[in-house]
C-alpha cells in the first residue's frame, strides 16, 4: 500500500483529501504545520507528498526545497495562489506538479496515481542494464538517472530528467507543450502547459553554455520544442 503525506493546515480540505485517497487504497498521514510536515517527510518513507504552500511555521516552498535535496519522491504542491509566478516558484524548488485550489478531490487522486505509476516504472527500469545517450558533450545514463555535461555531473529533478531524456531520445522531432505534458506527466495539460516551460528553462540552465542561445533544446516558436542533434 502506497503511503501519502499531506501537509495542509485547512482541516476540512485535509480531511477531504484524506478520505478520497483512503477510499482509493492509500495509507494517508496528515500534518497541519510546516515544521511537523518537514520532519515527517525527511524521517519517514512516504511514496508521495501533497504539500500546501501557505503553512504555519515553514512554508511549502521551503519544505519542498529541503526534501528535494535528499529525496526523489513525487511532490504535488497545492495552493489558492493562481498566478503563474507562484507556479513557477513551486516547480522551481523541485515540485513535480502544482494544483490550484479549489480542485476536485478525484482529480487529486488521479494525479497521485499518475505520479506513482511513473515513479514505479522508473524504479523497475533500474534493474535493467544501463542505457546511455550521448550527444555533443551530454551523457544521459537512463538507468542510473544521471546526467553529465562535458564530464561534470548535473543534478536533475525527476521531471527535469524525464523531459530531457524524452527529448534527447527523439532528436530533431518537434513536440508541442501539450504533447510533452501528456508524455511526462501522464495526463492532459488542462491549461497547465506553463509547467513545461518552467522545466525547459531549468534544464537549459544546467546543460546550455548560453541559455539565450540554446544549442540543444530549441524553441520552435508557435509550436513547441525539439532537441537538436
Amino acid at each position: 500500500m502506497s503511503r501519502v503525506l499531506i501537509v495542509e493546515d485547512e482541516e476540512i480540505i485535509a480531511e477531504l483529501e484524506k478520505d478520497y485517497l483512503e477510499l482509493s487504497g492509500f495509507e494517508v498521514d496528515v500534518l497541519p504545520d510546516g515544521e511537523a510536515g518537514l520532519k515527517a517527510a525527511l524521517d519517514n518513507n512516504y511514496d508521495i507528498c501533497i504539500l500546501d504552500v501557505m503553512l504555519p511555521g515553514i512554508d511549502g516552498y521551503e519544505i519542498c526545497r529541503q526534501v528535494r535535496e535528499v529525496k526523489n519522491m513525487p511532490i504535488i504542491m497545492v495552493s489558492a495562489k493562481k498566478e503563474d509566478i507562484d507556479k513557477i516558484r513551486g516547480l522551481g524548488v523541485g515540485a513535480d506538479d502544482y494544483m490550484t485550489k479549489p480542485f476536485s478531490p478525484s482529480e487529486l487522486v488521479a494525479r497521485v496515481k499518475a505520479h506513482l505509476a511513473r515513479y514505479d516504472r522508473l524504479v523497475s527500469s533500474a534493474k535493467e542494464a544501463n542505457e546511455i545517450i550521448e550527444i555533443r558533450g551530454i551523457k544521459i545514463d537512463k538507468t542510473a538517472r544521471r546526467v553529465f555535461v562535458n564530464g561534470e555531473e548535473k543534478i536533475f529533478t525527476t521531471k527535469e530528467f524525464d523531459l530531457l531524456t524524452f527529448l534527447a531520445s527523439n532528436p530533431n522531432h518537434v513536440f508541442t507543450k501539450d504533447e510533452l505534458f501528456k508524455e511526462i506527466w501522464d495526463m492532459e495539460s488542462i491549461g497547465d502547459i506553463a509547467t513545461v516551460t518552467v522545466h525547459i528553462k531549468k534544464i537549459r540552465e544546467k546543460i546550455e553554455y548560453d541559455t539565450s542561445k540554446p544549442q540543444y533544446i530549441e524553441t520552435i516558436w508557435g509550436v513547441g520544442y525539439r532537441f537538436k542533434m
